[in-house]
């Protein structure tokens, strides 16, 4: 019979992991706050920013909701290290790509958001990939099993 030895996982690892569980926490109450028209989260926002978010065709909805509830869900496999956090990194960067297509392509999200949304945008985009390049590491390295 034959075992499979998974290595230990650094201590960035952990870290990283640990950051992307309340980053993707975070992007999550976002997502909800913004489905269930929070008042007092989205009072935050300007009428015309409201009417962007709540304008939002169906199928760019799912895509942010895909982006953001598999970002969460890859960054709680990777604390029990599982081998598919990798796996739903990869289908939630695709959603947020094309759900940014939506907001500031076939959109005028840029506009509405400015240049601090597009640049939050970005970071969030970067994110995304740093995350689908690091586990495809750690599973390559036998951390994520």
């Amino acid at each position: 019979m034959t075992e499979t030895h998974a290595t230990k996982p650094p201590v960035h690892f952990w870290i990283i992991a640990v950051i992307a569980v309340l980053w993707n926490a975070v992007g999550a109450f976002d997502f909800l706050a913004t489905q269930i028209q929070l008042e007092s989260y989205m009072s935050a926002f300007s009428e015309e920013q409201l009417a962007f978010f709540y304008g939002i065709p169906t199928w760019a909805v799912v895509t942010w909701g895909i982006a953001t509830w598999g970002s969460l869900l890859g960054s709680l496999a990777m604390l029990p290290r599982l081998r598919w956090a990798y796996h739903l990194f990869i289908i939630a960067l695709v959603a947020m790509l094309a759900t940014s297509f939506q907001n500031f392509v076939l959109s005028n999200g840029a506009e509405i958001m400015g240049t601090g949304g597009m640049i939050f945008s970005g970071v969030i985009v970067a994110i995304g990939i740093f995350l689908v390049f690091y586990n495809r590491a750690m599973l390559q390295r036998g951390v994520l099993r």
